[in-house]
């Protein structure tokens, strides 16, 4: 199911090691939208928290995702994807933004 801003997200491994966790921030245009919320693609922003620190930092989401839909030639972001996103591997972990929406697709 595809995901909107306010998602939680964790990275492995974070900036200093251990994973760090965040949520997505920003969705850049051009959008599609559920339920009236943006849907998250490729090159969003996070807002990630490093978990040694506690320093907040930008982390933009990897241009891997769904291989069906794509907006505006970005891929979709969905529940439960691991997208490659330095320092390490993004994990999509919800909530979706519409129930209802699903994309069944290869990550």
């Amino acid at each position: 199911m595809p995901v909107s801003i306010g998602c939680s997200v964790m990275v492995t491994p974070g900036a200093a090691g251990p994973p760090d966790t965040g949520t997505i921030l920003v969705v850049l245009p051009p959008w599609v939208t559920a339920g009236g919320m943006p849907l998250a693609t490729s090159g969003s922003i996070c807002l990630m928290v490093n978990s040694v620190s506690g320093v907040p930092y930008p982390l933009v989401i990897g241009p891997l995702g769904s291989t069906g839909i794509r907006v505006g030639g970005r891929a979709l972001v969905r529940m439960g994807d691991s997208i490659p996103s330095p320092p390490g591997v993004l994990t999509v972990i919800g909530p979706p933004a519409a129930m209802w929406v699903t994309d069944g697709w290869a990550p």
